[in-house]
């Protein structure tokens, strides 16, 4: 481990060398470029491996600071995407905001790096932090003036930053404290434990998915693994509410994922659901749609086996039921399920959602309905956002038009097929370094 920046004890110390001159420089005149490569890059790789959770902020507000960064924020998205909460520290400012009207809520929701001019000249950078794709929070900090290397740099540290945060999730509960902004329920907890990323996009295909309420869903839940040429996408909804509902979503994902991972076909999948649910709760059911999206071909097969019928938003804005039959729901036994198919054209959504979202009883006792549904679904295609801000507003638009009403659990997974792989292109992209999106206010 690099002795830079660190004492005999092993405590965090400013980095030596840089001055605070425009933009990224040292004291030895090494080009910003360079500067920063070395001076954070590499000592965040360098330093990070064996450092604590809790010196995270402070290990990369050093190494901004190093190079001629100040001010350095790091936000965290909370669970029910509304607000951005900071980390907090030596050597980190930063306040809760919202993602709405704030300026890392444009970074956020834009996934693109928004700089803001300073009246004493200098330029504030606030820069999606993103683990692949999906969104972690945002970094921020100042610079005396920026050019397109402090632009790309800045970009790769945010991305860094972004995978420090996550990797070392795995073994603390600091950042998930730092998401949380109310009471979350104990089956909500254990929802999210089980959840995969929010967000994944590629090429070929895009999907996002949101839970509500965030801090107290329970029997809901969701599912996706992208292998090879074929997306496989499932959605829940377990009987009941609360503890118990959660639970058994927890078997029944489990169940879809050991199904999966074996290679069953759609009927066989939901056999073994059906099979291992009727079994575990006697009695009890949970209804799913369970498919598969080619993304060479554009071809969606999928079983219904109790939920809605999802929509399907065809790039030119058009927006249809995806009807077909309807399967038992599993955990009943011995039902034979029926796949459907329908061809997607490049461009093409299609939105699952559960039966939460349209039986909630607004404030003159109508359902909410799917009409309604499919109103606000046309007026979130219109602007054409990306996939993950479409779910992420719509879902804030259904529970504000519903009056704030959970009394059920309501869930959402959006999947856009983006046209057929184009593996050579992509690999010479990749390969070439693929332009970032940049966006100046």
């Amino acid at each position: 481990m690099s002795n830079d920046g660190a004492d005999d004890r092993g405590l965090l110390r400013p980095a030596p060398g840089a001055s605070a001159g425009v933009g990224f420089v040292d004291e030895q005149g090494r080009s910003r470029e360079e500067s920063l490569g070395e001076r954070v890059l590499g000592s965040l790789l360098d330093r990070a491996h064996l450092m604590p959770a809790r010196l995270v902020g402070l290990l990369v507000a050093q190494e901004i600071a190093a190079v001629g960064g100040t001010d350095v924020s790091i936000w965290l998205q909370d669970y029910d995407q509304r607000t951005l909460n900071p980390l907090t520290g030596q050597g980190l400012v930063g306040e809760s905001c919202p993602i709405a009207g704030s300026w890392p809520g444009r970074a956020f929701t834009q996934d693109a790096r928004i700089e803001q001019e300073l009246p004493d000249g200098s330029v504030r950078m606030f820069l999606p932090m993103l683990d692949g794709s999906d969104r972690v929070g945002v970094l921020a900090f100042t610079l005396p003036e920026v050019d397109d290397n402090d632009r790309r740099l800045a970009q790769r540290v945010a991305g860094l930053t972004a995978d420090l945060i996550v990797t070392k999730s795995l073994y603390t509960t600091t950042f998930a404290r730092v998401r949380t902004a109310a009471p979350m329920s104990l089956s909500a907890h254990l929802q999210w434990q089980t959840l995969p990323p929010l967000v994944m996009t590629t090429p070929d295909v895009a999907l996002a998915g949101i839970l509500e309420p965030a801090y107290d869903v329970g029997g809901d839940s969701f599912d996706y693994a992208l292998d090879g040429h074929v997306l496989h996408l499932a959605v829940f909804d377990a009987m009941g509410h609360g503890l118990e509902a959660a639970t058994m979503a927890t078997i029944v994902v489990a169940t879809y994922r050991h199904g999966r991972r074996s290679e069953m076909s759609l009927p066989d999948l939901y056999v073994h659901m059906d099979d291992v649910l009727s079994a575990t709760y006697p009695g009890r059911f949970a209804t799913a749609q369970v498919g598969r999206l080619d993304t060479v071909t554009g071809v969606l097969s999928w079983v219904n086996a109790g939920h809605p019928a999802a929509l399907l938003i065809r790039a030119g804005g058009a927006v249809d039921q995806l009807t077909g039959p309807i399967t038992r729901p599993v955990g009943f036994g011995g039902a034979a399920p029926q796949v459907s198919t329908v061809q997607l054209g490049p461009g093409d959504r299609v939105l699952f959602f559960t039966d939460g979202v349209v039986e909630e009883r607004l404030a003159d006792g109508a359902q909410f309905g799917e009409a309604r549904l499919r109103e606000f679904v046309e007026q979130a295609d219109t602007a054409r956002a990306s996939v993950a801000e479409t779910v992420r507003l719509l879902s804030h638009a259904l529970m504000d038009a519903r009056g704030g009403r959970t009394s059920d659990d309501a869930s959402l997974l959006l999947v856009e097929w983006r046209g057929p792989p184009r593996d050579d292109e992509l690999a010479r992209g990749i390969l070439g370094g693929l332009p970032a999106g940049d966006i100046e206010g």
